[in-house]
């Protein structure tokens, strides 16, 4: 197996509150006897190239529940870290710092189908391409929406955390990376196949519903599933598709 130990420390940060708008307190709705942030974490544990992960959650009484969650989850690999709830930026860059990572990989606590093969590929790409920014969703989306993943340098963090200026940059973390492309070297990564139509994030009842008959009847016949596996699971079920497919996605 490749070495990726003389590229530093490989972080993966997952902001996660209770407050979400749309559906309060996704991240802890029961998805198969777990919280669906426990679920993320378990998926991102599976990536044979990260070192860490860190939930950053915000300093609000009401967020104590994940602080505990993650705690109580007891892996050696696996942080919290608390900071604004507002300036999700701040929050990111001062996890990144207070934990040591050369290298960040932005996962979202809202992705319970994240796919391990697809972070590994994401991570491999970014540190092979002297790229500043790699992700899976830059121009053309060719992934279920809910396997983003984004992968920068502390060095681009910083950066931005200097530059942005504006509210929705310091709401949304790699925001201003996208808009202001031209700073920065970009690279997108693209599925063989164009699989974008495919909606596995939770922002709605709708999401979580499919997302449950998703588990229900994939993790049981294997814990360790694949994108792969919940496509062939979709293509023999595709009724089950049309759950969510009204639902209107948010800028992140």
């Amino acid at each position: 197996m490749k070495s990726y130990k003389s590229y530093g420390k490989i972080v993966v940060i997952i902001q996660a509150r209770t407050n979400s708008t749309r559906l309060p307190g996704k991240v802890l709705l029961n998805l198969l006897g777990q919280p669906v942030l426990i679920r993320v974490v378990e998926r991102v544990l599976k990536s044979k190239i990260i070192n860490e992960i860190i939930v950053a959650t915000t300093n609000k009484k009401e967020d104590d529940v994940i602080v505990k969650l993650i705690q109580n989850y007891n892996n050696q690999k696996v942080y919290v870290f608390r900071g604004s709830e507002q300036n999700v930026l701040h929050r990111y860059f001062k996890a990144a710092e207070y934990f040591n990572a050369n290298i960040i990989v932005r996962i979202t606590a809202d992705c319970p189908l994240i796919d391990p093969e697809v972070i590994d590929k994401v991570i491999d790409n970014f540190l092979t391409s002297g790229s500043d920014y790699v992700s899976n969703i830059l121009d053309e989306r060719t992934y279920p929406r809910g396997l983003d993943v984004e992968v920068f340098s502390f060095d681009t963090l910083k950066k931005v955390f200097k530059l942005a200026k504006k509210k929705d940059d310091k709401e949304h973390v790699t925001l201003y990376i996208r808009k202001n492309s031209s700073l920065f070297k970009t690279k997108n990564i693209k599925n063989n196949k164009d699989y974008s139509f495919y909606r596995w994030t939770l922002d709605e009842k709708e999401d979580y519903e499919l997302l449950k008959i998703i588990y229900n009847n994939v993790y049981p016949k294997n814990p360790n599933f694949l994108m792969k596996d919940v496509i062939l699971f979709l293509e023999k079920n595709p009724e089950i598709t049309k759950i969510n497919e009204d639902i209107k996605q948010k800028n992140t």
